[in-house]
Protein backbone atom coordinates (compact mmCIF):
# COMPACT_ATOMS: atom_id res chain seq x y z
CA UNK A 1 0.00 0.00 0.00
CA UNK A 2 1.16 3.35 -0.96
CA UNK A 3 2.52 5.14 2.06
CA UNK A 4 3.52 9.35 2.38
CA UNK A 5 7.31 9.44 2.57
CA UNK A 6 8.52 9.90 6.24
CA UNK A 7 11.26 12.59 5.39
CA UNK A 8 9.36 15.42 5.80
CA UNK A 9 7.86 17.11 9.13
CA UNK A 10 4.14 18.98 9.53
CA UNK A 11 3.97 22.69 10.23
CA UNK A 12 1.28 24.60 11.87
CA UNK A 13 -1.83 25.54 10.12
CA UNK A 14 -2.19 29.32 9.21
CA UNK A 15 -5.54 30.79 10.26
CA UNK A 16 -8.09 31.60 7.26
CA UNK A 17 -8.48 35.45 7.66
CA UNK A 18 -12.28 35.20 9.41
CA UNK A 19 -10.43 33.31 12.55
CA UNK A 20 -12.69 30.70 13.26
CA UNK A 21 -13.13 29.38 16.79
CA UNK A 22 -11.69 25.76 15.84
CA UNK A 23 -8.36 27.26 14.42
CA UNK A 24 -6.82 26.15 17.71
CA UNK A 25 -7.92 22.96 17.59
CA UNK A 26 -7.18 22.33 14.05
CA UNK A 27 -3.13 23.75 14.97
CA UNK A 28 -3.30 21.36 17.85
CA UNK A 29 -4.09 18.52 15.45
CA UNK A 30 -1.92 19.78 12.60
CA UNK A 31 0.75 17.36 13.64
CA UNK A 32 -1.22 14.70 11.70
CA UNK A 33 -0.12 16.47 8.91
CA UNK A 34 3.22 15.40 7.05
CA UNK A 35 4.56 17.26 3.72
CA UNK A 36 5.91 15.13 0.83
CA UNK A 37 8.72 15.18 -0.93
CA UNK A 38 8.33 16.12 -4.83
CA UNK A 39 10.28 17.81 -7.99
CA UNK A 40 13.25 15.79 -9.59
CA UNK A 41 12.94 12.00 -9.67
CA UNK A 42 12.93 9.34 -12.55
CA UNK A 43 10.15 8.44 -15.13
CA UNK A 44 10.75 4.92 -14.76
CA UNK A 45 9.94 3.16 -18.49
CA UNK A 46 9.89 -0.13 -16.23
CA UNK A 47 6.58 0.81 -14.14
CA UNK A 48 5.49 -2.63 -12.73
CA UNK A 49 6.97 -5.28 -11.17
CA UNK A 50 8.66 -8.49 -12.69
CA UNK A 51 7.01 -9.58 -16.02
CA UNK A 52 4.39 -12.00 -15.60
CA UNK A 53 4.15 -14.25 -18.39
CA UNK A 54 1.86 -15.34 -19.78
CA UNK A 55 -1.25 -13.04 -19.10
CA UNK A 56 -3.98 -14.78 -17.83
CA UNK A 57 -7.55 -12.43 -18.43
CA UNK A 58 -9.11 -12.48 -15.28
CA UNK A 59 -12.78 -11.58 -15.92
CA UNK A 60 -13.92 -8.13 -13.66
CA UNK A 61 -16.07 -9.73 -11.05
CA UNK A 62 -18.62 -7.63 -9.08
CA UNK A 63 -18.42 -7.86 -5.41
CA UNK A 64 -21.97 -8.80 -3.62
CA UNK A 65 -23.40 -7.45 -0.58
CA UNK A 66 -21.00 -3.93 -0.46
CA UNK A 67 -20.61 -2.20 2.76
CA UNK A 68 -20.93 1.19 3.13
CA UNK A 69 -17.27 1.75 3.70
CA UNK A 70 -16.68 -0.66 0.50
CA UNK A 71 -19.46 1.22 -1.77
CA UNK A 72 -18.06 4.90 -0.30
CA UNK A 73 -14.29 3.54 -1.39
CA UNK A 74 -15.70 2.48 -5.11
CA UNK A 75 -17.75 5.57 -5.24
CA UNK A 76 -14.49 7.74 -4.79
CA UNK A 77 -12.63 5.68 -7.36
CA UNK A 78 -14.97 6.27 -9.98
CA UNK A 79 -17.11 9.42 -9.06
CA UNK A 80 -14.78 11.52 -6.97
CA UNK A 81 -17.04 11.29 -4.06
CA UNK A 82 -19.58 9.47 -1.69
CA UNK A 83 -22.87 10.73 -0.30
CA UNK A 84 -25.81 8.92 1.36
CA UNK A 85 -28.01 8.43 -1.41
CA UNK A 86 -25.00 7.27 -3.89
CA UNK A 87 -24.19 5.12 -1.38
CA UNK A 88 -27.50 3.92 -0.69
CA UNK A 89 -27.91 3.28 -4.81
CA UNK A 90 -24.64 1.42 -5.37
CA UNK A 91 -25.57 -1.00 -2.81
CA UNK A 92 -28.94 -1.36 -4.15
CA UNK A 93 -27.98 -2.06 -7.53
CA UNK A 94 -24.29 -3.55 -7.33
CA UNK A 95 -21.17 -2.49 -8.73
CA UNK A 96 -21.35 -4.25 -12.10
CA UNK A 97 -25.33 -2.89 -12.48
CA UNK A 98 -24.41 0.30 -11.18
CA UNK A 99 -21.85 0.87 -13.54
CA UNK A 100 -23.63 0.36 -16.46
CA UNK A 101 -26.38 3.07 -15.07
CA UNK A 102 -23.53 5.51 -15.11
CA UNK A 103 -22.64 4.28 -18.81
CA UNK A 104 -26.19 5.27 -19.78
CA UNK A 105 -26.72 8.31 -17.54
CA UNK A 106 -27.50 11.61 -20.38
CA UNK A 107 -25.07 14.13 -20.89
CA UNK A 108 -25.65 17.32 -18.83
CA UNK A 109 -25.53 20.88 -20.87
CA UNK A 110 -22.45 21.16 -22.59
CA UNK A 111 -19.34 23.74 -21.22
CA UNK A 112 -19.94 25.21 -24.72
CA UNK A 113 -23.24 25.64 -24.73
CA UNK A 114 -22.70 26.60 -20.71
CA UNK A 115 -20.50 29.42 -21.74
CA UNK A 116 -22.84 30.87 -24.24
CA UNK A 117 -25.45 31.09 -22.61
CA UNK A 118 -23.35 32.56 -19.31
CA UNK A 119 -22.75 35.56 -21.83
CA UNK A 120 -19.10 34.53 -22.19
CA UNK A 121 -19.75 34.98 -26.68
CA UNK A 122 -19.37 38.42 -26.66
CA UNK A 123 -16.45 39.59 -28.64
CA UNK A 124 -14.91 41.71 -25.25
CA UNK A 125 -13.89 37.59 -24.47
CA UNK A 126 -12.33 37.37 -27.80
CA UNK A 127 -8.16 36.88 -26.51
CA UNK A 128 -9.13 35.82 -22.98
CA UNK A 129 -10.17 32.38 -20.92
CA UNK A 130 -12.93 33.64 -19.10
CA UNK A 131 -15.41 31.27 -18.30
CA UNK A 132 -13.32 28.58 -19.06
CA UNK A 133 -12.63 27.74 -15.29
CA UNK A 134 -16.12 28.50 -14.80
CA UNK A 135 -16.89 25.72 -16.95
CA UNK A 136 -14.72 22.95 -16.09
CA UNK A 137 -15.42 23.59 -12.52
CA UNK A 138 -19.13 23.20 -13.07
CA UNK A 139 -19.29 19.90 -14.55
CA UNK A 140 -17.18 18.38 -12.24
CA UNK A 141 -18.94 19.67 -9.34
CA UNK A 142 -22.11 19.16 -10.03
CA UNK A 143 -23.15 17.51 -13.16
CA UNK A 144 -24.67 14.34 -12.30
CA UNK A 145 -22.84 12.03 -14.38
CA UNK A 146 -20.01 11.91 -12.12
CA UNK A 147 -18.23 8.28 -13.28
CA UNK A 148 -18.25 9.75 -17.17
CA UNK A 149 -16.73 13.72 -15.79
CA UNK A 150 -14.04 11.31 -13.54
CA UNK A 151 -12.78 9.70 -16.29
CA UNK A 152 -13.44 13.32 -18.86
CA UNK A 153 -10.95 14.64 -15.97
CA UNK A 154 -8.56 11.02 -16.51
CA UNK A 155 -8.94 12.01 -20.26
CA UNK A 156 -7.75 15.48 -19.85
CA UNK A 157 -4.26 14.24 -18.22
CA UNK A 158 -3.57 11.85 -20.61
CA UNK A 159 -4.64 13.47 -23.79
CA UNK A 160 -3.33 16.91 -22.54
CA UNK A 161 -3.66 20.30 -24.10
CA UNK A 162 -3.14 23.34 -21.54
CA UNK A 163 -4.37 26.97 -21.40
CA UNK A 164 -0.68 28.00 -21.17
CA UNK A 165 -0.76 27.07 -24.95
CA UNK A 166 -3.95 28.20 -27.19
CA UNK A 167 -2.29 31.64 -28.39
CA UNK A 168 -5.98 32.08 -30.69
CA UNK A 169 -9.63 34.28 -31.01
CA UNK A 170 -11.97 32.13 -28.73
CA UNK A 171 -9.44 30.33 -26.17
CA UNK A 172 -12.00 29.87 -23.31
CA UNK A 173 -14.39 27.87 -25.61
CA UNK A 174 -11.71 26.44 -27.14
CA UNK A 175 -11.07 24.84 -23.96
CA UNK A 176 -14.58 24.40 -22.82
CA UNK A 177 -15.21 22.18 -26.65
CA UNK A 178 -12.17 20.24 -26.15
CA UNK A 179 -13.07 19.04 -22.97
CA UNK A 180 -17.08 18.65 -24.15
CA UNK A 181 -15.19 16.76 -27.10
CA UNK A 182 -13.33 14.10 -24.68
CA UNK A 183 -16.85 13.49 -22.48
CA UNK A 184 -18.38 12.37 -25.43
CA UNK A 185 -15.82 10.17 -26.72
CA UNK A 186 -14.77 9.24 -22.54
CA UNK A 187 -17.85 5.69 -23.37
CA UNK A 188 -16.62 4.99 -26.79
CA UNK A 189 -13.88 3.45 -28.65
CA UNK A 190 -10.13 4.59 -28.23
CA UNK A 191 -9.74 4.34 -31.63
CA UNK A 192 -12.68 7.46 -32.40
CA UNK A 193 -11.16 9.25 -29.42
CA UNK A 194 -7.89 8.89 -30.80
CA UNK A 195 -9.62 10.79 -34.18
CA UNK A 196 -11.66 13.20 -32.53
CA UNK A 197 -8.30 14.28 -30.61
CA UNK A 198 -6.11 14.48 -33.56
CA UNK A 199 -8.82 16.59 -35.69
CA UNK A 200 -9.87 19.04 -33.05
CA UNK A 201 -9.50 22.76 -33.05
CA UNK A 202 -7.72 22.58 -29.65
CA UNK A 203 -5.22 19.93 -30.19
CA UNK A 204 -4.57 21.15 -33.58
CA UNK A 205 -3.66 24.83 -32.49
CA UNK A 206 -1.53 23.22 -28.92
CA UNK A 207 0.82 20.61 -31.02
CA UNK A 208 1.08 22.96 -34.13
CA UNK A 209 -1.43 20.15 -36.67
CA UNK A 210 -3.34 22.80 -37.34
CA UNK A 211 -2.17 24.51 -40.62
CA UNK A 212 0.81 22.09 -40.60
CA UNK A 213 1.85 22.06 -44.05
CA UNK A 214 3.84 19.36 -46.97
CA UNK A 215 7.45 19.96 -47.43
CA UNK A 216 8.80 22.72 -49.76
CA UNK A 217 12.31 21.78 -50.69
CA UNK A 218 12.76 25.52 -52.74
CA UNK A 219 12.38 26.99 -49.40
CA UNK A 220 13.50 24.04 -47.28
CA UNK A 221 10.11 23.86 -45.10
CA UNK A 222 9.52 20.63 -43.35
CA UNK A 223 6.38 19.40 -41.95
CA UNK A 224 5.92 20.21 -38.43
CA UNK A 225 6.68 16.69 -35.93
CA UNK A 226 5.09 18.13 -32.76
CA UNK A 227 1.91 15.88 -33.51
CA UNK A 228 3.75 12.89 -34.55
CA UNK A 229 5.35 12.49 -31.71
CA UNK A 230 3.46 13.58 -29.14
CA UNK A 231 0.74 11.15 -30.76
CA UNK A 232 3.42 8.40 -30.09
CA UNK A 233 5.04 9.08 -27.11
CA UNK A 234 1.94 10.37 -24.96
CA UNK A 235 -1.19 9.58 -26.16
CA UNK A 236 -1.18 5.98 -27.73
CA UNK A 237 2.44 3.81 -27.57
CA UNK A 238 5.00 5.31 -25.44
CA UNK A 239 8.60 4.67 -26.21
CA UNK A 240 9.37 1.24 -25.56
CA UNK A 241 7.79 -2.16 -27.06
CA UNK A 242 5.69 -3.52 -23.90
CA UNK A 243 4.28 -7.02 -22.90
CA UNK A 244 0.60 -7.30 -22.51
CA UNK A 245 1.60 -7.18 -18.98
CA UNK A 246 2.52 -3.66 -20.00
CA UNK A 247 6.17 -4.84 -18.60
CA UNK A 248 8.91 -3.35 -21.37
CA UNK A 249 9.91 -6.09 -24.19
CA UNK A 250 13.50 -6.99 -24.27
CA UNK A 251 15.13 -8.04 -27.50
CA UNK A 252 18.22 -10.26 -28.24
CA UNK A 253 19.84 -7.08 -30.06
CA UNK A 254 19.58 -4.91 -27.64
CA UNK A 255 21.11 -4.83 -24.29
CA UNK A 256 17.84 -2.89 -23.14
CA UNK A 257 13.82 -2.06 -24.08
CA UNK A 258 13.19 -1.93 -27.07
CA UNK A 259 12.23 1.33 -28.71
CA UNK A 260 8.51 1.65 -30.37
CA UNK A 261 9.82 3.99 -33.18
CA UNK A 262 12.50 5.59 -34.85
CA UNK A 263 12.78 9.29 -36.55
CA UNK A 264 12.14 7.99 -39.81
CA UNK A 265 8.53 6.82 -38.40
CA UNK A 266 8.40 10.57 -37.07
CA UNK A 267 9.15 11.86 -40.25
CA UNK A 268 6.56 9.92 -42.41
CA UNK A 269 3.82 10.40 -39.51
CA UNK A 270 4.84 14.08 -39.42
CA UNK A 271 3.85 13.95 -43.56
CA UNK A 272 0.32 12.38 -43.02
CA UNK A 273 -0.68 15.42 -40.75
CA UNK A 274 -0.43 17.69 -43.22
CA UNK A 275 -3.10 19.66 -45.03
CA UNK A 276 -5.19 20.22 -41.76
CA UNK A 277 -7.25 23.42 -40.78
CA UNK A 278 -10.21 24.87 -38.76
CA UNK A 279 -13.32 25.01 -40.55
CA UNK A 280 -14.70 28.32 -40.92
CA UNK A 281 -12.70 30.31 -38.65
CA UNK A 282 -14.24 33.19 -37.44
CA UNK A 283 -13.30 36.41 -34.79
CA UNK A 284 -16.94 37.36 -34.66
CA UNK A 285 -18.13 34.41 -33.30
CA UNK A 286 -16.45 31.15 -31.45
CA UNK A 287 -18.86 28.44 -33.59
CA UNK A 288 -15.47 27.02 -34.92
CA UNK A 289 -14.08 25.65 -32.16
CA UNK A 290 -16.79 23.16 -32.41
CA UNK A 291 -15.88 21.46 -35.89
CA UNK A 292 -13.25 18.89 -36.64
CA UNK A 293 -10.48 20.48 -38.37
CA UNK A 294 -10.94 19.72 -42.30
CA UNK A 295 -7.98 19.41 -45.12
CA UNK A 296 -6.99 21.15 -47.38
CA UNK A 297 -5.72 19.23 -50.49
CA UNK A 298 -3.19 21.96 -51.59
CA UNK A 299 -1.07 21.42 -48.44
CA UNK A 300 -1.22 17.54 -47.84
CA UNK A 301 2.00 15.76 -48.71
CA UNK A 302 0.59 12.85 -51.03
CA UNK A 303 3.83 11.30 -51.29
CA UNK A 304 4.47 7.46 -49.78
CA UNK A 305 4.38 7.53 -46.52
CA UNK A 306 6.33 4.09 -44.02
CA UNK A 307 5.61 4.06 -40.54
CA UNK A 308 4.45 1.40 -37.60
CA UNK A 309 4.47 -1.71 -40.16
CA UNK A 310 2.21 0.31 -42.57
CA UNK A 311 2.41 2.23 -45.88
CA UNK A 312 0.36 4.90 -47.28
CA UNK A 313 1.03 4.79 -51.52
CA UNK A 314 1.95 7.65 -53.06
CA UNK A 315 -1.21 9.61 -54.09
CA UNK A 316 -3.54 8.45 -51.64
CA UNK A 317 -5.62 11.63 -50.53
CA UNK A 318 -5.49 12.86 -47.20
CA UNK A 319 -8.54 11.40 -45.48
CA UNK A 320 -7.66 8.20 -46.27
CA UNK A 321 -3.32 8.85 -45.19
CA UNK A 322 -5.82 10.12 -41.52
CA UNK A 323 -7.47 6.83 -41.59
CA UNK A 324 -4.66 4.76 -42.10
CA UNK A 325 -2.32 6.22 -39.77
CA UNK A 326 -4.60 6.05 -36.94
CA UNK A 327 -5.48 2.19 -37.59
CA UNK A 328 -2.16 1.86 -37.20
CA UNK A 329 -1.55 3.43 -33.93
CA UNK A 330 -4.80 2.40 -32.41
CA UNK A 331 -4.11 -1.28 -33.02
CA UNK A 332 -0.51 -1.00 -32.22
CA UNK A 333 -0.17 -3.77 -29.38
CA UNK A 334 1.40 -1.22 -26.85
CA UNK A 335 -1.86 0.85 -26.82
CA UNK A 336 -3.67 -1.50 -24.21
CA UNK A 337 -1.11 -1.53 -21.70
CA UNK A 338 0.04 2.06 -22.13
CA UNK A 339 -3.37 3.30 -21.86
CA UNK A 340 -5.26 0.82 -19.86
CA UNK A 341 -2.10 1.54 -16.94
CA UNK A 342 -2.79 5.28 -16.96
CA UNK A 343 -6.26 5.17 -16.41
CA UNK A 344 -5.56 2.21 -13.43
CA UNK A 345 -2.99 5.37 -12.33
CA UNK A 346 -5.88 7.69 -12.51
CA UNK A 347 -8.69 5.92 -10.88
CA UNK A 348 -7.19 3.35 -8.83
CA UNK A 349 -3.75 2.71 -8.30
CA UNK A 350 -0.53 4.49 -9.11
CA UNK A 351 1.81 1.42 -9.16
CA UNK A 352 -0.45 -1.17 -10.20
CA UNK A 353 0.66 -5.16 -10.65
CA UNK A 354 1.56 -6.60 -13.93
CA UNK A 355 -1.14 -8.56 -13.43
CA UNK A 356 -3.63 -5.65 -12.91
CA UNK A 357 -2.36 -4.11 -15.98
CA UNK A 358 -2.61 -7.20 -18.44
CA UNK A 359 -6.21 -8.01 -17.36
CA UNK A 360 -7.17 -4.41 -18.35
CA UNK A 361 -5.17 -4.74 -21.58
CA UNK A 362 -6.63 -7.79 -22.15
CA UNK A 363 -10.31 -6.02 -22.39
CA UNK A 364 -8.95 -3.77 -24.23
CA UNK A 365 -7.68 -6.02 -26.76
CA UNK A 366 -11.51 -7.84 -26.95
CA UNK A 367 -14.19 -6.27 -25.07
CA UNK A 368 -15.82 -9.98 -25.41
CA UNK A 369 -17.53 -9.08 -28.31
CA UNK A 370 -14.75 -9.19 -30.63
CA UNK A 371 -14.62 -4.90 -30.39
CA UNK A 372 -10.64 -3.47 -29.58
CA UNK A 373 -10.87 -0.47 -27.45
CA UNK A 374 -14.13 -0.34 -25.79
CA UNK A 375 -13.49 2.40 -23.36
CA UNK A 376 -16.44 1.36 -21.09
CA UNK A 377 -15.54 -2.04 -20.95
CA UNK A 378 -11.86 -0.92 -20.21
CA UNK A 379 -13.50 1.30 -17.29
CA UNK A 380 -15.40 -1.36 -15.71
CA UNK A 381 -12.51 -3.61 -16.23
CA UNK A 382 -10.13 -1.26 -14.21
CA UNK A 383 -12.82 -0.50 -11.34
CA UNK A 384 -13.85 -4.36 -10.35
CA UNK A 385 -10.67 -5.64 -11.16
CA UNK A 386 -10.06 -8.35 -7.89
CA UNK A 387 -6.91 -5.82 -7.05
CA UNK A 388 -9.01 -3.00 -7.02
CA UNK A 389 -11.94 -4.24 -4.76
CA UNK A 390 -9.51 -6.37 -2.71
CA UNK A 391 -10.44 -5.15 1.06
CA UNK A 392 -8.22 -2.72 2.27
CA UNK A 393 -5.83 -4.40 5.22
CA UNK A 394 -5.95 -2.53 8.36
CA UNK A 395 -2.13 -3.37 8.89
CA UNK A 396 -0.72 -2.09 5.68
CA UNK A 397 2.84 -3.12 4.87
CA UNK A 398 5.90 -1.49 3.23
CA UNK A 399 6.20 -5.00 1.31
CA UNK A 400 2.08 -4.40 0.25
CA UNK A 401 3.26 -1.78 -3.20
CA UNK A 402 0.90 -1.78 -5.52
CA UNK A 403 -2.07 -0.69 -3.95
CA UNK A 404 -3.40 3.15 -3.41
CA UNK A 405 -2.38 6.53 -5.04
CA UNK A 406 -1.62 9.80 -3.64
CA UNK A 407 -5.14 11.88 -4.68
CA UNK A 408 -4.09 15.30 -6.59
CA UNK A 409 -5.48 18.12 -5.48
CA UNK A 410 -8.65 18.49 -7.88
CA UNK A 411 -9.51 15.24 -7.17
CA UNK A 412 -9.41 16.43 -3.32
CA UNK A 413 -11.30 19.58 -3.40
CA UNK A 414 -13.93 17.85 -5.83
CA UNK A 415 -14.68 15.43 -3.91
CA UNK A 416 -15.22 17.78 -0.83
CA UNK A 417 -17.41 20.25 -2.89
CA UNK A 418 -19.43 16.92 -3.94
CA UNK A 419 -19.33 15.04 -0.55
CA UNK A 420 -21.07 17.72 1.20
CA UNK A 421 -22.78 19.66 -1.63
CA UNK A 422 -20.87 22.94 -2.79
CA UNK A 423 -23.69 24.50 -5.06
CA UNK A 424 -23.26 27.98 -6.55
CA UNK A 425 -26.24 30.09 -6.19
CA UNK A 426 -25.55 32.64 -8.91
CA UNK A 427 -24.43 29.26 -10.98
CA UNK A 428 -21.25 31.20 -12.17
CA UNK A 429 -19.10 28.52 -10.29
CA UNK A 430 -16.50 31.27 -9.72
CA UNK A 431 -13.81 28.99 -8.15
CA UNK A 432 -11.25 30.54 -10.65
CA UNK A 433 -7.88 29.19 -11.09
CA UNK A 434 -6.28 27.25 -8.02
CA UNK A 435 -3.09 26.89 -9.62
CA UNK A 436 -1.12 28.56 -6.89
CA UNK A 437 0.76 25.78 -5.47
CA UNK A 438 1.67 28.02 -2.29
CA UNK A 439 -1.85 29.22 -1.55
CA UNK A 440 -4.05 27.11 -3.16
CA UNK A 441 -3.95 23.52 -5.00
CA UNK A 442 -0.93 23.96 -6.95
CA UNK A 443 -2.80 22.30 -9.83
CA UNK A 444 -6.15 23.46 -11.93
CA UNK A 445 -7.89 22.05 -14.90
CA UNK A 446 -6.27 22.23 -18.31
CA UNK A 447 -3.89 24.48 -16.57
CA UNK A 448 -0.52 21.87 -17.02
CA UNK A 449 2.63 23.95 -17.79
CA UNK A 450 3.10 21.79 -20.83
CA UNK A 451 1.77 18.56 -22.90
CA UNK A 452 3.30 16.20 -20.30
CA UNK A 453 0.57 16.80 -17.83
CA UNK A 454 0.74 18.35 -13.57
CA UNK A 455 3.09 14.75 -13.51
CA UNK A 456 4.40 11.88 -15.56
CA UNK A 457 3.11 8.22 -15.24
CA UNK A 458 6.25 6.72 -14.73
CA UNK A 459 7.78 9.15 -12.06
CA UNK A 460 9.40 7.74 -9.18
CA UNK A 461 9.81 10.45 -6.39
CA UNK A 462 13.55 10.98 -5.02
CA UNK A 463 14.73 10.89 -1.29
CA UNK A 464 11.89 8.78 -0.57
CA UNK A 465 11.06 5.27 0.02
CA UNK A 466 9.00 5.49 -2.45
CA UNK A 467 12.05 5.87 -4.86
CA UNK A 468 14.08 3.19 -2.92
CA UNK A 469 11.30 0.63 -3.57
CA UNK A 470 11.18 2.07 -7.56
CA UNK A 471 7.55 2.69 -6.83
CA UNK A 472 5.79 4.70 -9.61
CA UNK A 473 3.82 7.89 -7.60
CA UNK A 474 3.15 10.01 -10.44
CA UNK A 475 1.15 12.64 -8.02
CA UNK A 476 4.06 13.40 -5.78
CA UNK A 477 6.19 15.09 -8.87
CA UNK A 478 3.81 18.15 -7.86
CA UNK A 479 4.16 17.67 -3.97
CA UNK A 480 6.21 19.32 -1.69
CA UNK A 481 5.81 21.28 1.71
CA UNK A 482 4.65 24.15 -0.23
CA UNK A 483 1.97 22.96 -1.60
CA UNK A 484 0.51 20.71 1.29
CA UNK A 485 0.81 23.57 3.43
CA UNK A 486 -1.25 25.37 0.31
CA UNK A 487 -3.68 22.67 0.40
CA UNK A 488 -4.40 22.90 4.06
CA UNK A 489 -4.09 26.68 4.62
CA UNK A 490 -6.78 26.51 1.10
CA UNK A 491 -8.75 24.41 2.22
CA UNK A 492 -9.55 25.62 6.03
CA UNK A 493 -10.62 28.64 4.43
CA UNK A 494 -12.68 26.69 2.08
CA UNK A 495 -14.18 24.33 4.45
CA UNK A 496 -15.74 27.49 6.30
CA UNK A 497 -17.24 29.87 3.42
CA UNK A 498 -16.63 27.94 -0.06
CA UNK A 499 -14.63 29.20 -3.02
CA UNK A 500 -16.02 32.36 -4.99
CA UNK A 501 -20.22 32.84 -4.00
CA UNK A 502 -20.30 28.67 -3.78
CA UNK A 503 -20.85 27.31 -0.31
CA UNK A 504 -20.80 24.28 1.18
CA UNK A 505 -24.06 22.13 2.70
CA UNK A 506 -22.85 20.68 6.47
CA UNK A 507 -26.68 19.87 7.34
CA UNK A 508 -26.12 16.24 8.04
CA UNK A 509 -23.35 16.63 9.87
CA UNK A 510 -24.69 19.43 12.49
CA UNK A 511 -26.87 16.47 13.59
CA UNK A 512 -23.94 14.67 14.65
CA UNK A 513 -22.00 17.52 16.04
CA UNK A 514 -22.67 16.84 19.59
CA UNK A 515 -21.31 13.46 19.49
CA UNK A 516 -17.38 14.07 18.20
CA UNK A 517 -16.63 10.26 17.19
CA UNK A 518 -19.73 9.85 15.59
CA UNK A 519 -18.97 12.89 13.75
CA UNK A 520 -15.65 12.16 12.26
CA UNK A 521 -16.38 8.74 11.54
CA UNK A 522 -19.37 10.06 9.14
CA UNK A 523 -16.70 12.50 7.66
CA UNK A 524 -14.08 9.58 8.00
CA UNK A 525 -16.67 7.77 6.05
CA UNK A 526 -17.23 9.71 3.35
CA UNK A 527 -13.77 11.03 2.53
CA UNK A 528 -11.34 8.36 3.40
CA UNK A 529 -14.16 5.21 2.70
CA UNK A 530 -13.15 4.16 6.84
CA UNK A 531 -9.27 4.15 5.82
CA UNK A 532 -7.98 6.21 8.54
CA UNK A 533 -6.24 4.72 11.27
CA UNK A 534 -7.93 4.33 14.50
CA UNK A 535 -5.00 6.80 15.79
CA UNK A 536 -5.73 9.07 13.07
CA UNK A 537 -9.34 8.96 13.66
CA UNK A 538 -8.93 9.07 17.62
CA UNK A 539 -6.71 12.53 17.12
CA UNK A 540 -9.84 14.10 14.81
CA UNK A 541 -12.06 13.15 17.19
CA UNK A 542 -10.26 14.53 20.58
CA UNK A 543 -9.37 18.21 18.98
CA UNK A 544 -13.11 18.17 17.66
CA UNK A 545 -14.63 17.49 21.39
CA UNK A 546 -12.36 20.29 22.85
CA UNK A 547 -14.79 22.40 20.78
CA UNK A 548 -17.85 23.78 22.47
CA UNK A 549 -21.39 22.48 21.54
CA UNK A 550 -23.55 24.15 23.52
CA UNK A 551 -24.90 26.89 20.45
CA UNK A 552 -25.51 26.34 16.43
CA UNK A 553 -22.34 28.12 15.96
CA UNK A 554 -20.52 25.77 18.48
CA UNK A 555 -21.63 22.77 16.27
CA UNK A 556 -21.17 24.30 12.93
CA UNK A 557 -17.05 25.10 14.42
CA UNK A 558 -16.87 21.26 15.18
CA UNK A 559 -18.44 20.08 11.67
CA UNK A 560 -16.04 22.28 10.10
CA UNK A 561 -12.74 21.23 12.21
CA UNK A 562 -13.45 17.71 11.97
CA UNK A 563 -14.03 17.92 7.50
CA UNK A 564 -11.24 20.52 7.54
CA UNK A 565 -8.96 17.68 9.85
CA UNK A 566 -9.59 15.06 7.96
CA UNK A 567 -8.76 16.27 4.57
CA UNK A 568 -5.38 17.21 6.03
CA UNK A 569 -4.87 13.67 6.99
CA UNK A 570 -2.03 11.51 5.74
CA UNK A 571 -3.91 8.57 6.04
CA UNK A 572 -7.15 10.91 3.59
CA UNK A 573 -4.23 11.78 1.05
CA UNK A 574 -3.33 8.36 0.67
CA UNK A 575 -6.89 6.95 -1.16
CA UNK A 576 -6.17 3.44 -1.12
Amino acid sequence: MMVLPNDASGAALRPPPSGPEWAAAAAAASASLAACGGGGGTDSTAPGPSPISPVTPVAPTAPVGLTRAEASRLLGQATFAATDASIARLQALGASVWLDEQFAAPRSTSRYDWMLGAGYGDVANINSFKGADNALWRKLIASPDALRQRVTLALTEIFVISMAGLPISWRGFIVAAYVDMLEAHAFGTYRDLLQAVTLSPGMGLYLNLRGNQKGDASTGRQPDENYAREVLQLLSIGLVELAADGTPRSSALSAGPVDTYNQATITDLARVFTGWDFEGFNRTEPGYVQRAMVLNASKHDTGSKTFLGTTVPAGTDGVTALRLALDAIAGHANVGPFIGRQLIQRLVASHPSAAYVGRVSAVFADNGAGVRGDLKAVIKAVLLDPEARAPVSATPTAADTTRGKLREPVQRFVQWARSFGLTSPTDLWNVGDLSDPASKLGQSPLRSPSVFNFFRPGYVPPNSALGTAGITAPEFQITNESTVMGWANFMQTAVVNGVGETRPDYTAELALAADAPALVARVVLLLAADGLAAGTAGVVADAVATLSAATDAGKLNRVRAAVHLVLCAPDYLVQV
